[in-house]
């Protein structure tokens, strides 16, 4: 067997370091929690964790990358309304990282913050994903519109991430609904394109706040 040689095992180390620093900031929060908790599941003292990384923020900013690669890799085995649908309700699940999306996407502002250069690259990519969607919709008439396809995108990703910032203010908002109402006046939504009547109330869509969407990402 071949030997890995020092680069191929540092950034093992790293994507090690990403991935347990993203599964105890989603079930704990990313404030609440030290990175010796992080240092100590990888077998590293704090100084030794930050070796791999050139800050704090960068390495808030790596594993803010890595749940968009995760929730990216899951849109690209299903682009649908209820791709969008699955990572809400995830996200409701995991405060912690929207705690840290929003953060992050704040201190973005900033063009010497590590966060800067992922959003400036999230969002072009983003919005070309999503308006690629909206155009095949449109184009199979199942969308009637004289709004571009690149401006409602603009507006669905406001709205995914405006959300998200009202949910953590107050937790009894539900971060599904607006998706849902936003679909249904696009008419994208799932009621629409099986031909069936949309539904008169959203009791049967995920509430944030409930028992359910509190245990698990």
């Amino acid at each position: 067997m071949a030997k890995r040689g020092p680069y191929e095992k540092g950034e093992a180390k790293r994507t090690e370091i990403l991935h347990a620093a993203l599964e105890i900031f989603a079930a704990e929060g990313y404030r609440g929690t030290s990175l010796r908790k992080v240092a100590a599941k990888c077998s590293l003292s704090l100084p030794g964790l930050m070796h791999y990384f050139s800050s704090k923020e960068d390495l808030l900013t790596q594993v803010l990358r890595m749940r968009d690669e995760t929730a990216r890799a899951r849109q690209n085995e299903r682009s649908s309304p209820e791709s969008y649908r699955e990572i809400i309700r995830e996200s409701a699940k995991t405060p912690g990282l929207v705690e840290l999306f929003v953060s992050m996407a704040a201190a973005a502002g900033d063009p010497e913050h590590p966060a800067h250069e992922h959003f400036a690259e999230r969002y072009p990519v983003l919005r070309e994903r999503v308006a690629a969607y909206l155009r095949q919709r449109m184009d199979e008439g199942r969308m009637t519109t004289d709004i571009p396809a690149e401006r409602l995108a603009v507006l669905l990703i406001a709205v995914a991430d405006g959300i998200q910032l009202q949910w953590l203010i107050d937790r009894s908002t539900d971060m599904e609904q607006p998706i849902d109402d936003i679909m249904r006046l696009l008419a994208l939504g799932p009621e629409k394109e099986e031909g069936r009547e949309a539904p008169e109330s959203s009791g049967s869509s995920a509430k944030s706040g409930s028992s359910a969407d509190r245990t698990g990402n």
